[in-house]
């Protein structure tokens, strides 16, 4: 367990910093937490090359009961309106980091055998793919209000033109396709520091 705590330390450091920095906007689309999040699938990809799924998962778990921790947290700070943090994010948050890291770990472990950078970069893509959809569909589409019938997210269904300049969506569509365009930018930029960190862990480079 000790050869995996700098991946635990990491990952949850990842989780509290995002979880922080979700709160301040970058942009008309963004948070500044869309920058510090989608490090979390390097972790674990990292992880998973050098010391397997079963270490890479428990990297994912120890993220998951970390981000756990910071919502509960989030739901008892009173911002202007209301919890910092609504039982729909938290469950969004939640469910889409869980499946997705998860997921990120399977694709990974079935690719492992090929060109170092497939792994990485195809398990990323989809894990953070299918992040961008549960999180953004729990905690925003008015299709799910019941999940929180006091929360009123009709904010995010205002219907606006795609990211200001696409066809008609609502808000909170333009939001994760946002959050999604950075994540996939952040895929492929962080190929190099896979690489680089694979090679001082590993005595068999990626």
């Amino acid at each position: 367990m000790t050869r995996l705590l700098p991946g635990v330390i990491a990952m949850a450091a990842i989780v509290v910093a995002s979880n922080i920095l979700v709160q301040f906007l970058f942009g008309q689309w963004l948070t500044w937490g869309a920058f510090t999040y989608p490090l979390a699938f390097l972790v674990t990809d990292v992880m998973n090359r050098v010391y397997g799924a079963k270490a890479a998962r428990k990297v994912v778990l120890a993220g998951f009961v970390t981000g756990v921790i910071c919502s509960f947290i989030g739901t008892q700070i009173m911002g202007e309106f209301g919890p910092l943090v609504t039982l729909r994010i938290a469950m969004g948050s939640g469910l889409a980091f869980l499946t997705a890291q998860l997921l990120d770990v399977a694709i990974f472990d079935r690719l492992r055998e090929g060109r170092w950078w497939r792994a990485p970069v195809v398990s990323t893509l989809i894990g953070s793919s299918v992040d961008t959809a549960i999180f953004f569909t729990i905690a925003f589409s008015g299709a799910l209000a019941f999940l929180e019938p006091a929360n009123d997210v009709s904010w995010a269904g205002e219907v606006l033109p795609l990211l200001g300049s696409g066809p008609m969506a609502p808000l909170w569509v333009s939001l994760a396709v946002a959050d999604w365009m950075v994540k996939l930018a952040l895929a492929l930029l962080a190929l190099v520091p896979f690489r680089v960190l694979v090679t001082k862990l590993s005595p068999n480079p990626a």
